[in-house]
């Protein structure tokens, strides 16, 4: 069982990984307002995406924008992306029956108090 800090870390490198997935021509800036995190956790977390061989850089050099990069994910990335998708449904699945073992209860609360 992961702690809550390792759970949100795991999340935001899940989506990471989604993110460059679908757009792999994502700038960090972009990553980080589509994330709702600081640029600078972006650069930090594709740094470590990068250190773990998840991701590579690809730089275009036949393109006139010398800072046109792709982020790739690798085998490593799409089997981790792959873990992480599992490990991160099971928690949304927990939150989601939890959430509706909640609203039953509130539900009950409504009919059983008086009307005012």
């Amino acid at each position: 069982m992961i702690d809550r800090m390792q759970a949100q870390q795991e999340d935001v490198r899940f989506r990471i990984l989604r993110l460059l997935q679908d757009n792999p021509h994502l700038t960090q800036r972009e990553l980080a307002g589509a994330l709702g995190i600081s640029l600078g956790k972006a650069n930090f977390c594709v740094k470590a995406l990068l250190d773990k061989g998840l991701i590579k850089l690809h730089n275009f050099k036949a393109s006139r924008n010398k800072l046109a990069y792709s982020y790739l994910l690798t085998p490593a990335g799409v089997a981790e992306k792959a873990a992480l998708t599992a490990r991160f449904l099971g928690r949304k699945m927990a939150e989601y029956e939890q959430l509706k073992a909640e609203i039953e209860s509130l539900k009950q609360e409504c009919d059983v108090s008086p009307r005012v």
